[in-house]
């Protein structure tokens, strides 16, 4: 899956996490719903916060904007309780005009089988179906997925027209009028309004944010195929880059104090997303290790002096207890245990529940690591190019 926040287990309470996972599998399902299971393909990190966005600024009765999903095999055959209604379903429209736009940039790039006229046709088509399935969506939101396919016709156009000495900004500019429109749109349908603005403010820079992030961590691949990117393009430099990065991500923090939310789990998990992750993004991007404890610099740039999140779950060596479950039978045993394996999660994952025990295991990558204080996750999954 692509996106830039992507939280490790270790820096989420058992709650948390929870939570989060609820909106990803809320997305997924979603996606399923608007249009069948191939959608499924552009599910993502960053679309989620659409749904986390809404439920924040929601107030919800119990049960009410969750529900109970069946067996998947992603989650070792269990079922569990995820994110539904509008958040889910403006979340699951902006991530499949996401995945569209990223289908036809590489397929504007050449990359890999889309060489081949007869793959990039089809992939086309892909785009093409998505595009539809999501104004049909937003349309019943009251939101005008327009927008976002303008500014994706925009940004071919300013590609095109950038070189040295073009801002980076003009470059980013489609991207973050995009954003700033899908976040904004949370605030109205949770019927908060004056939330709009700064959520727009916080959707901007977020655009901001994953276009120049992207760009850094495809800079080396980009300049291996020839390929266009737009920190060359413009011969912006790595250290200005990482600046804008630091400005946005700083930015994106201050906005978010001017939103008002309802639920009081949502907004904890909004603050961490947004306020701790976002720099931990622009610091594996750039290549700066991350670390797993509160200790100075572990919360990036713009982290609370010494670290250590107010939403921090316990301290290193006191991992938070987690409910007993019941194993899977002898089949959806053997089944889940070949998905893990397959998807790298014995290997990469922090910890794993076992299929047929129930029981949570370390992954391979973590039982082999010193455990130091101070321990990096950068580089604990490189074995398969996955991140923890």
């Amino acid at each position: 899956m692509f996106g830039i926040i992507r939280p490790c287990q270790h820096r989420l309470t058992d709650d948390m996490h929870s939570e989060w996972l609820a909106h990803l599998c809320g997305l997924c399902l979603a996606l399923r719903g608007t249009h069948g299971q191939s959608a499924r393909l552009a599910t993502n990190y960053d679309g989620l916060l659409i749904s986390v966005l809404h439920d924040a600024q929601t107030r919800r009765a119990p049960g009410e904007l969750r529900r109970t999903a069946g067996p998947c095999p992603l989650r070792g055959m269990r079922t569990a309780s995820v994110a539904r209604g509008e958040g889910a379903r403006l979340a699951a429209a902006v991530s499949l005009l996401l995945a569209s736009a990223k289908i036809r940039d590489h397929v504007l790039d050449g990359d890999g089988l889309l060489r081949r006229r007869t793959l990039a046709t089809a992939a086309g088509r892909v785009a093409a179906g998505w595009d539809r399935a999501a104004a049909r969506s937003g349309a019943e939101l009251g939101f005008d997925t327009g927008v976002l396919v303008a500014a994706v016709e925009r940004q071919q156009e300013l590609e095109s027209l950038a070189g040295p000495g073009t801002s980076l900004l003009v470059v980013t500019e489609p991207t973050e009028t995009a954003t700033a429109a899908a976040v904004a749109h949370t605030a109205w349908l949770a019927g908060r309004p004056a939330n709009a603005a700064p959520l727009a403010e916080v959707g901007r820079l977020f655009g901001r944010l994953a276009h120049l992030l992207d760009a850094v961590e495809d800079l080396a691949a980009d300049r291996a195929t020839g390929a266009w990117n737009p920190i060359d393009a413009t011969g912006t430099s790595l250290a200005e880059a990482r600046r804008l990065c630091d400005d946005a991500a700083y930015g994106v923090r201050l906005a978010l104090r001017e939103v008002e939310f309802e639920d009081t789990e949502g907004e904890a998990l909004t603050h961490e997303l947004l306020v701790h992750e976002l720099p931990r993004a622009v610091d594996r991007a750039f290549g700066t290790s991350c670390e797993h404890t509160g200790a100075a610099g572990a919360q990036g740039a713009y982290g609370p002096p010494g670290g250590g999140s107010p939403y921090d779950g316990p301290p290193s060596g006191a991992p938070p207890k987690r409910p007993p479950h019941q194993g899977n039978g002898l089949l959806a045993g053997c089944a889940s245990w070949t998905l893990l394996c397959c998807t790298c999660q014995v290997c990469c994952r922090n910890d794993y529940r076992d299929p047929c025990s129930g029981k949570w295991r370390k992954g391979c990558c973590r039982r082999k690591k010193n455990k130091k204080d101070n321990s990096d996750c950068s580089d604990c999954c490189d074995c398969c190019s996955c991140d923890c």
